[in-house]
């Protein structure tokens, strides 16, 4: 299987660089025996009541930030993951690559100190009380590479679900970003459940696909977590003869890899799986 063999033309044009002002008026592309296109609030037609959806309820963090050197040359640092309440891994873009112990100014005065450098990657701490404040207040969204303007204030509440509370990703699971609440209610009201995984996704979500052979790619990593309960939702939903849905490829990478030894277990871990053409679904 080539890399060629996944080629197809994608007009600029029809690249939206903003959102439509109401998340449900996204258009629907529905693949059946024949092709329907529709729009995003129209969904409950296309979905059976006892059916599940599975949703990742991760929240993207601002995870772009902007400083300076001790010596004055710019620095942009674009976070991959949260280490802990203080740490990160991120990429650093800088004229000259910073030293290690040094120290970054960032655009409100605080500072994070470059701690170690693997992989291309710098681990980096940040001289603060609360990281998730800091990056609320300095940090700006890193939009896709594919929207070509700068993040604007809207962004901070458009770029996320409306069911994201689990920060981590430096990237949206874009395929939620069509729900608001009032559908999800209308839809729990025909008898459709959601449920929930969590997948923090990273920067390699962005990475091309340079090997020839698809086999050859080797797939970048992202932490996920699916508990108990959403297990149990999802294994009740199948013996009662409803389908599972995934609302995005995050969300069947959280579940495939949960249940990888063939039976779906609540887990916490990494998962680089790769899902292409022959693959066996396990859950979806």
């Amino acid at each position: 299987m080539k890399l060629t063999d996944f080629d197809f033309e994608l007009p600029k044009s029809l690249i939206a660089q903003n959102p439509p002002k109401n998340r449900t008026d996204s258009r629907l592309l529905v693949p059946q025996s024949t092709i329907i296109d529709s729009f995003f609030h129209q969904i409950e037609s296309f979905i059976k009541p006892g059916d599940l959806l599975v949703m990742n309820n991760t929240r993207v963090i601002p995870a772009r930030l902007f400083g300076h050197k001790a010596s004055g040359g710019k620095v942009e640092i674009m976070i991959e993951r949260l280490l802990n309440d203080r740490q990160v891994l991120a990429m650093v873009k800088a004229s000259r690559a910073p030293k290690i112990d040094s120290f970054i100014t960032l655009e409100n005065g605080d500072k994070a100190q470059i701690i170690s450098k693997e992989n291309g990657f710098y681990t980096l701490d940040f001289v603060t009380d609360s990281l998730i404040d800091l990056l609320d207040n300095v940090g700006h969204i890193p939009l896709p590479p594919y929207i070509e303007r700068s993040d604007e204030q809207a962004d901070l509440e458009r770029y996320q679900t409306v069911f994201a509370d689990r920060d981590g990703a430096v990237a949206a699971p874009t395929a939620g970003l069509h729900f608001d609440d009032e559908l999800l209610s209308s839809l729990k009201e025909k008898g459709i459940e959601h449920c929930f995984v969590t997948l923090h996704v990273g920067a390699g979500t962005y990475q091309p696909v340079k090997a020839d052979k698809i086999t050859d790619h080797k797939m970048h990593s992202e932490y996920f977590e699916i508990d108990q309960s959403s297990v149990d939702q999802i294994n009740q939903t199948k013996d009662n003869g409803g389908r599972i849905i995934a609302v995005g490829t995050t969300a069947v990478r959280s579940m495939e890899s949960a249940a990888k030894s063939g039976q779906l277990k609540a887990t916490k871990e990494e998962t680089d799986i790769f899902i292409y053409p022959g693959y066996e679904f396990k859950v979806v």
